[in-house]
């Protein structure tokens, strides 16, 4: 198999090409971030996103064929929904407000983001999810190593290094992590 057969093998199984297929595009963002703010009516998703209805209709049927979010019957209405968050879809909250944070940190207008997240029981803005080693120090680029995973396909055992199923490097290559072209904001 040649090796752009393998790379493309590769990222069919890559998890984060499996999300960007349900989720990597400007409106299934945005009507996830409207879910989020508590929208769930199709008129709502439309007028707060600026959507048109049949790209909407399109969206919350990949959405809920997908398991992000369900469909309700209204009770008054027994051919209309509400669509609701599932557990997969809540799960997916992080994600957003990873997304939501650097928006707000690189291309907000000076005065500052649009929206802001407060938690309900101290009245506090919240605290975006940082990543942390196991050390509990927050972790940039350059402290992570890259290494095959226990579901690696062959191509990335390959490409990162065997690995043992609690996913430590056995073999292969060492990678580190890419240095040059970082910058970091003041």
């Amino acid at each position: 198999m040649s090796s752009a057969k393998q790379s493309r093998l590769a990222n069919k199984e890559c998890s984060v090409a499996r999300a960007m297929e349900l989720v990597g595009d400007r409106w299934s963002i945005l009507i996830l971030r409207e879910a989020y703010y508590g929208v769930k009516r199709f008129d709502e998703f439309e007028l707060y996103v600026g959507i048109a209805p049949n790209i909407l209709s399109t969206r919350l049927k990949k959405l809920v064929s997908a398991g992000i979010m369900r469909q309700v019957p209204l009770p008054e209405h027994s051919r209309r929904y509400e669509y609701v968050l599932t557990e997969k879809g809540r799960d997916f909250f992080p994600a957003y407000l990873a997304l939501k944070k650097w928006g707000d940190d690189w291309l907000a207008d000076p005065a500052g983001p649009q929206v802001v997240f407060r938690d309900c029981t101290a009245g506090h803005p919240i605290k975006y999810p940082e990543i942390r080693g196991a050390d509990g120090e927050p972790l940039r680029l350059e402290d992570v190593e890259v290494v095959a995973g226990a579901g690696a396909v062959p191509f990335n055992r390959n490409r990162f290094g065997g690995a043992s199923p609690g996913g430590r490097k056995t073999a292969g290559p060492m990678h580190s992590p890419v240095k040059s072209g970082i910058t970091s904001r003041q």
